[in-house]
């Protein structure tokens, strides 16, 4: 028995060892491994169909299935980044270059306010137009720099980009062909009871469809929304300025109006006042009402969780993570209320027997 202890004790350690090291080695392409998988969640009910249609060619209809992928999802974001690229690059040559200036539109701005209004802000010390051009400027042109120096990084590490993107494509070819019977192995080897791992695997599934199917559809359409209204009113930059609002869609309630409401103060301040009407009425009755209609339909109500933990675990994951943790930290966070369900019965189960024998 002494023995035995002991022999399981060295398998524990080696089995905790090459896991942490595969893990290791698999973080310099986390990335693609990452989306990899999401992506075969997501795809793998159309993968369903299609292999019910061709039984005997599972390879056929994993290629059919990637095919749509690319389609569906890949080409278009290409599409997109090559336009952000251009765009980006084009607004900050002109910030540099004083051709667009944020401070000289702040102080258009304040100098069409209202007096009381002008002396509520000199008591709140906010009317400085010296200091606030200046650091406004500073950080229209720091941000202006960062996302011009992060799409051209793209060009930079063209070879880094195409291997990652090679990856995630050859995995989730394999994870959509091969994905049933790897889980089911990673199911058997997985010490939980099968009532239990069964509703640890469809909470996890479930959340991750809902997250990302939610959370990109009320981001593309905020995007997409406000992308075509900075076009038709002629703001430059459509494409950026859409982009921008569909990130930080991923902020509910607030995210899009970030970027649209300062321009829309900006237009009826400056006696742009059809502009400024057209541009508050559609951020605030059609982009909106995007986030407030479509996010609880499909996040919420997928997921099953409450609303204040949807939004506090998608910003702490975006603060831990990065831009992946609007999917991370949902998972997480259902993760961790589906095992304390799981827990909680079982706790109550054993709390008699522990009343009656504490030892």
């Amino acid at each position: 028995m002494p023995h035995q202890h002991l022999q399981d004790k060295a398998f524990l350690l080696l089995l905790t060892v090459v896991t942490i090291a595969f893990g290791a080695i698999l973080w310099q392409f986390h990335g693609a491994v990452f989306w990899g998988v999401i992506l075969a969640i997501l795809f793998a009910p159309l993968h369903r169909k299609l292999l019910k249609r061709m039984p005997r060619r599972p390879t056929l209809a994993a290629l059919c299935t990637l095919g749509l992928c690319l389609v569906v999802v890949i080409l278009p974001m290409a599409a997109i980044t090559v336009s952000l690229i251009q765009e980006a690059t084009a607004i900050y040559e002109r910030v540099r270059s004083g051709q667009i200036n944020f401070g000289l539109y702040l102080q258009q701005v304040i100098a069409a306010l209202p007096t009381w209004a002008v002396n509520l802000l000199d008591r709140l010390q906010l009317t400085s137009v010296s200091e606030l051009q200046q650091k406004l400027s500073s950080f229209a042109v720091q941000a202006s720099q960062f996302v011009a120096t992060q799409a051209l990084s793209i060009g930079q590490n063209t070879l880094e980009f195409i291997v990652s993107f090679g990856i995630m494509l050859y995995l989730l070819f394999f994870l959509l062909r091969d994905g049933a019977s790897l889980a089911k192995r990673i199911g058997h080897a997985t010490p939980l009871e099968e009532a239990h791992k069964r509703q640890l695997v469809g909470k996890f599934t479930t959340v991750i469809r809902a997250t990302v199917k939610g959370n990109i559809v009320v981001a593309a359409s905020q995007g997409a929304l406000g992308g075509m209204i900075f076009w038709i009113l002629g703001i430059q930059g459509p494409v950026l300025w859409g982009v921008l609002m569909a990130f930080l869609s991923l902020l509910p309630a607030v995210g899009a109006g970030l970027i649209w409401v300062p321009v829309a103060i900006y237009f009826l301040a400056t006696g742009a006042v059809w502009q400024g009407v057209v541009l508050t009425a559609f951020g605030v009755f059609v982009i909106g009402l995007v986030d407030n209609i479509l996010r609880p339909v499909l996040v919420g109500k997928d997921t099953k969780m409450p609303d204040y933990i949807v939004l506090i675990s998608t910003l702490g994951g975006m603060a831990l993570f990065g831009l992946t943790g609007f999917v991370i930290g949902p998972v997480i966070a259902a993760l961790f209320m589906a095992s304390w369900d799981l827990f909680a019965p079982s706790a109550e189960t054993d709390a008699p027997a522990l009343l009656h024998n504490p030892e």
